[in-house]
């Protein structure tokens, strides 16, 4: 079963915890004390946008059919497999950057070195140590999950009936007032 990274947008802080610590596992050194010292300027493939009071985090969704694994006419834009994370490879990219001009969410966006790009790649190094991606771990809040697709659906599921079910209650007991 695919597994997600969930946003509960409700749960964000916008403490940014999750930026810190994507750079960070995509740092060379993976120790925030040496990027510090050494100057590194790792990127991050998480972005904390704020919209009016609310802080969402926004990072790549692994569309089934994504839209930058389409326009990459070199495929530096990859998907491991069927089920998999969406990757890239930057030995093959030519930086014409239609991945980052397809993507619907712009949430691809271009290193800081401009040798290429940065997108979410739900931290595979990780996740095949058995360890969830950095900013799910990070997230002090909750905010951010790492789970199954349809345990997700099945939650929202149920949340959605609750909802329903307390709606059709507060009409009954309105209409007896």
């Amino acid at each position: 079963m695919a597994k997600m990274i969930e946003v509960r947008i409700e749960k964000c802080m916008a403490c940014k915890a999750c930026e810190f610590a994507c750079a960070v596992a995509h740092s060379k050194t993976k120790d925030p004390e040496t990027i510090i010292l050494e100057g590194e300027r790792p990127g991050y493939r998480i972005n904390v946008e704020a919209y009016g009071r609310n802080s969402i985090p926004i990072n790549c969704n692994h569309c089934d059919e994504a839209a930058c694994v389409l326009a990459c006419p070199t495929g530096a834009i990859y998907r491991l497999h069927d089920k998999g994370p969406v990757l890239f490879k930057s030995e093959r990219c030519i930086g014409c950057k239609m991945c980052v001009q397809s993507c619907p969410f712009g949430v691809i966006t271009v290193s800081p070195d401009g040798k290429g790009v940065l997108k979410c790649d739900l931290c595979v190094e990780r996740l095949a140590q058995g360890q969830d991606p950095a900013c799910v771990v990070a997230c002090p809040t909750g905010s951010l999950r790492f789970i199954d697709q349809e345990k997700s659906n099945k939650e929202k599921r149920l949340k959605a009936a609750q909802r329903l079910v307390a709606a059709m209650e507060t009409e009954a007991s309105n209409k007896k007032e």
